[in-house]
């Protein structure tokens, strides 16, 4: 079997969803299986009350917590941020920054990993929370996989929609009351299957 490991921040639930559809993909995959992880959350209990996230987070609180050696176990790893002004969230930040001794034995090289992320509006990072993510694969030595534009999903445009060449995501609207849409999981569930599959290529 093919191991993916799914690890993901997410405060409403956004990238949560977003997660169990690119798990929904690799499972599509031959020989493949997903496992999802979250990262640890940093804001304060008090600060997720009074925001309404506590509520969000307690539909995910089954899904365990990653260690970095989840990030290096598996045969690839899909990574799910929300963006905060552009970048990666400091919850997963705070992850990637704890893998120092892995990095320095090497055991990120040669797998690969991929991105998938949510923003609040249209143009609220999609493209470069990805991209400014990718640097931190780059230096830990995974293959970067992205989404191909064989998912035909990407150049839809009768609706508003996430997604890119660089990997699945949604939008949650100012107040986060947006889910993601059936177009935006369906790139989500694309990126999963065909992520599944390179890592099965660079496994062989």
């Amino acid at each position: 079997m093919t191991k993916i490991n799914i690890i993901f921040y997410s405060m409403y639930g956004h990238i949560y969803r977003m997660a169990e559809a690119v798990a929904e993909g690799v499972r599509e995959a031959a020989d493949a299986e997903a496992k999802l992880f979250q990262v640890q959350e940093l804001v304060p209990e008090e600060i997720l009350e009074k925001s309404g996230a506590a509520a969000k987070r307690a539909e995910f609180a089954h899904v365990p917590f990653a260690v970095p050696e989840d990030a290096a176990d598996a045969d690839g790893v899909i990574f799910g941020t929300p963006t905060r002004y552009g970048n990666m969230c400091a919850q997963m930040r705070n992850f990637l920054d704890r893998t120092g001794r892995l990095w320095l034995k090497g055991v990120f090289i040669g797998k690969p990993a991929s991105v998938f992320t949510s923003t609040s509006s249209q143009h609220g990072g999609q493209e470069t929370t990805i991209t400014s993510f990718h640097s931190t694969l780059f230096h830990l030595g995974y293959v970067v996989v992205g989404v191909p534009y064989t998912e035909e999903r990407l150049l839809i445009m009768s609706e508003i929609t996430g997604g890119s060449p660089y990997g699945a995501a949604t939008l949650s609207g100012a107040d986060n009351s947006r889910l993601p849409s059936e177009n935006e999981l369906g790139i989500a569930r694309f990126q999963g299957k065909y992520f599944a599959g390179i890592a099965r290529k660079l496994k062989g």
